[in-house]
């Protein structure tokens, strides 16, 4: 009998400095998708003390300000200069946007399929890169989600919340989650071996008062109680001080948190980032696009875990592979598998748009706790249409 496992994921709050410009980068392309559905937008954001810079390529018909926007989600996720901390008033906003390059937007507008007298309207947008993308479910919790990851956001959910709404008023918008959950012989979460939580925090709170509300308010609220054991090690602000935090304490980039934006870890990733891409961007697509396949074939009872590849040529249409792995678990074999999913979902760029719904300004409220996996949303590639008929195969 196989020995007992343990897996780690992490997950940071909305004010932790890569995540403020994750919110940042989908908040200036949700404002352009709300008035140019069409726009082409690839937005990057950087911001350390005192800056936050807004760069990359947009073209579009929108009139924006971006400086708005800066200031608007600084505000939202809780940077007012409470504390050591940043503040939207002040932060100075830079901007460096231009165009599409020419050479791209060229096999974006008319793919190769298009080209070549393609048969439908699906061959007219060829992907925005090359590149691959994975997307993964399994039956660990209810979302079909790894449970670590999904008890990870749990948390940092949970920690925002009680700042938010006061519960602990001494709680800042920086913060991290870490769990590391021990899976029982047969592969399921079992309990947690260790849980840690790092939250910036105002001078004036003591380590021990941070420590006893975190414990009491976020961590035995937000995860399983029953999960939680003697032998459990809970590990709150282990530096024993965190007041300088968010862009003051550290920088923060656009993409640097993909893992906690996907599955922890749990499975591989193709290594694109998400926020800020408009959806002619395969990594963006193509990654939500997999996730709803794979979703779907686990909801539909063919597997029990599933990881499924697709890969793309820039200007191109067709995905140039396909690879469905369900670890041993399928009720077919991941070839079968494979060739259900090409028969079922159509997986060009313009297709997975229309299925997905990705023209409308949803990316925002996806920039920090996960875009995979929430059940606090009504996300299209979330959703489990296509069991039913998936069913059949059983």
């Amino acid at each position: 009998m196989a020995d007992k496992k343990l897996f780690t994921s992490e997950s940071v709050t909305e004010g932790h400095p890569d995540k403020l410009c994750d919110q940042v980068s989908d908040g200036v392309l949700d404002a352009v998708l709300a008035q140019d559905p069409m726009a082409r937008v690839a937005c990057e954001t950087c911001t350390t003390t005192g800056v936050v810079m807004v760069m990359g390529e947009m073209t579009t018909t929108a009139n924006i300000s971006v400086e708005e926007i800066v200031r608007e989600t600084v505000k939202k996720i809780g940077y007012d200069g409470s504390g050591e901390s940043f503040d939207y008033k002040t932060c100075a906003v830079l901007t460096a946007l231009h165009g599409q390059s020419p050479d791209i937007a060229m096999g974006v507008d008319s793919a190769m399929e298009n080209r070549e007298g393609g048969k439908d309207q699906y061959d007219l947008i060829g992907a925005g890169d090359q590149g691959m993308m994975f997307g993964y479910a399994c039956r660990e919790t209810k979302e079909l989600m790894p449970a670590p990851i999904t008890f990870a956001h749990e948390l940092t959910r949970k920690l925002a919340e009680v700042r938010k709404n006061g519960k602990v008023p001494f709680i800042l918008p920086d913060g991290k989650s870490q769990v590391s959950v021990v899976y029982d012989e047969n592969g399921n979460p079992e309990r947690f071996d260790n849980i840690v939580i790092s939250t910036q925090h105002l001078d004036a709170a003591s380590l021990e008062q941070v420590r006893e509300a975190v414990i009491e308010e976020v961590i035995y609220q937000a995860v399983p109680k029953r999960m939680i054991t003697a032998d459990t090690k809970i590990y709150v602000n282990p530096t024993g001080r965190f007041v300088i935090g968010g862009p003051q304490g550290d920088s923060g980039l656009t993409g640097r948190k993909i893992i906690v934006d996907t599955y922890g870890g749990y499975a591989r990733h193709g290594g694109g980032a998400f926020s800020g891409k408009d959806p002619t961007k395969v990594d963006r697509t193509g990654a939500y696009y997999s996730r709803y396949i794979a979703k779907n074939l686990v909801a539909a009872g063919l597997a029990d875990k599933c990881e499924l590849q697709l890969a793309y040529a820039i200007g191109v249409a067709q995905p140039v592979s396909v690879l469905v792995d369900t670890f041993g678990t399928g009720k077919l074999s991941d070839i079968q598998l494979a060739d259900i999913v090409r028969k079922h979902f159509d997986m060009r760029p313009a297709a997975m748009i229309e299925e997905l719904e990705l023209r409308k300004p949803v990316y925002q409220q996806v920039a920090a706790y996960g875009h995979m996996g929430r059940p606090d949303l009504d996300l299209a590639w979330e959703r489990t249409v296509k069991a039913e008929v998936l069913k059949q195969y059983l």
